[in-house]
């Protein structure tokens, strides 16, 4: 089965909002992370890609590999629709969204066939490839479709081994409300339906897009699931921490909450490597957004690489990878400042519009001041990007209404102070992303803006009272290295 194009990609007119350190397709659109694995000592990405053009066409599956997490190298098409189960004319069809798993050194790639004008639409489906560039399909489908065909939606398989046992949960909904369903297999062909491993209790969508469940904490039965749930605007994703008990295929919850408060944050995805870290990529777009790089010929982005972890209370933290510190270039910082209410504050060498930026506030609850950040700012003042915190009512905010092209809005998330009674923001910016973590990953808010190429200020503020920004560190991010394209 060949992985090359067909016919020609659009090209890439302007180069205004291509990111510089994030990873991005080639060229035409991306969406979901998939199968996300560490295989041979190099870490593999796939993504949902359509090659032709900035829009989402039948669906490929996209390929990169890293060595370090930073630089990536772009690979072949690795899925093409081509089989009765994920290709039809004059109909929707695709090689839909799933996972990624090492079996006993064959790299295997368990995804969704759709074709709308099949009956079921949706199944799962198989593909394999011995050096982790060329894959084979199954000759049908490896689960033939949902327990019960009157569903909305059966989709987005995730695959872990436990034991000697692999495990596969997939997106579902029925009687509005989204469902994990369960199937066990022993090699990866045969598959038996174990029931429904988690649902909503009314109020998390009714559609569970992109699950992902995998052991997280320092008990053996210490489970996450993540999800993309439907129809529940303006929530994209949330999490469950709790127990799953592999005996019953079910999970408790202990704790849920939302993945990222930002507008541009879906079907997050995640894998171990070597050393035992969860690591998370998201899509950094989102569905219905007007997406203004498609007037450039692309679409899409992955966010960086987030480890997480859990708290004693069972919430998740998302921290950026510690080897994107090596895209770390020219550094500037201060320390121990006064910011008086109403006035600006700016830091010479701390503008750009690629960088990494970590600010410190001591945050006094009983002053009621607003303080925080304004990012990419034009000379004129009218155009920025805001990051803010309300000691008073423990919000934080992120308001992109004067940020440039594309769409506004403001996301706001609650956040207390750390122990210390300090805040600490870590921003990074990117030619059209933001990406925030709050407090050491308790809170992350994600954006795509399109401010004008000349947008590059940075200011620091305070409003209904005075703030002291106890540090502020600034570097320049350099820009990873131009994307190969292997043969």
């Amino acid at each position: 089965m060949s992985n090359t194009l067909e016919k020609e990609s659009i090209p890439i007119t302007n180069a205004r909002y291509r990111l510089q350190y994030h990873l991005m397709p080639p060229v035409g659109w991306m969406n979901d992370p998939n199968g996300l694995i560490y295989y041979n000592g190099e870490y593999h990405a796939f993504y949902q890609h359509y090659p032709y053009g900035p829009w989402q066409g039948p669906m490929h599956w996209g390929h990169a590999k890293s060595k370090d997490l930073v630089h990536w190298e772009h690979l072949p098409i690795a899925l093409t629709p081509s089989m009765s189960y994920d290709y039809a004319e004059n109909t929707v069809y695709g090689c839909w969204s799933g996972s990624a798993v090492d079996d006993d050194g064959v790299l295997t790639l368990i995804y969704t066939g759709h074709v709308e004008s099949n009956d079921p639409v949706e199944v799962q489906c198989i593909a394999r490839s011995t050096d982790g560039i060329h894959f084979k399909k199954g000759a049908a489908s490896i689960i033939a479709g949902a327990p019960d065909a009157e569903c909305f939606g059966f989709r987005d398989p995730k695959v872990w081994k436990h034991g000697e046992v692999w495990h596969l949960i997939v997106g579902y909904g029925k009687d509005g409300k989204g469902k994990a369903l369960h199937y066990t297999s022993s090699d990866l062909d045969e598959w038996t339906y174990e029931g429904i491993a988690a649902e909503s209790d009314g109020t998390m969508g009714d559609m569970w897009e992109c699950p992902d469940m995998f052991p997280l904490g320092e008990a053996p039965e210490s489970h996450v699931l993540l999800f993309s749930p439907m129809n529940i605007a303006p929530v994209k994703t949330l999490y469950l921490s709790g127990q799953f008990d592999y005996g019953t295929g079910k999970f408790s919850t202990q704790h849920k909450d939302r993945v990222d408060y930002g507008f541009d944050f879906y079907a997050p995805q995640t894998f171990e490597d070597a050393s035992g870290r969860r690591i998370l990529f998201g899509w950094m777009n989102i569905w219905g957004a007007e997406m203004p790089e498609k007037e450039d010929g692309w679409m899409g982005a992955f966010t960086l690489p987030r480890v997480l972890t859990l708290a004693e209370d069972g919430s998740l933290l998302a921290n950026p990878a510690e080897e994107l510190k090596a895209l770390r270039g020219e550094h500037v910082n201060t320390a121990n400042v006064l910011l008086k209410d109403g006035e600006e504050y700016s830091l010479a060498g701390a503008e750009g519009s690629a960088l990494e930026i970590e600010a410190v506030f001591l945050a006094d609850a009983s002053s009621g001041a607003e303080f925080g950040l304004r990012v990419r700012c034009s000379d004129d003042g009218l155009q920025y990007t805001e990051i803010s915190y309300e000691a008073f009512e423990g919000v934080l905010r992120m308001n992109r209404d004067h940020a440039g092209a594309g769409e506004g809005g403001v996301n706001e998330a609650s956040l207390v102070p750390m122990e210390d009674g300090r805040v600490k923001l870590r921003l990074f910016l990117d030619s059209s992303s933001v990406e925030l973590f709050a407090n050491d990953g308790r809170r992350t808010i994600t954006n795509r803006i399109y401010p004008l190429e000349s947008s590059l200020g940075l200011k620091l503020f305070s409003r209904n009272g005075d703030t002291v920004l106890e540090s502020l560190n600034v570097w320049r991010i350099q820009p990873i290295r131009p994307a190969k394209t292997a043969e």
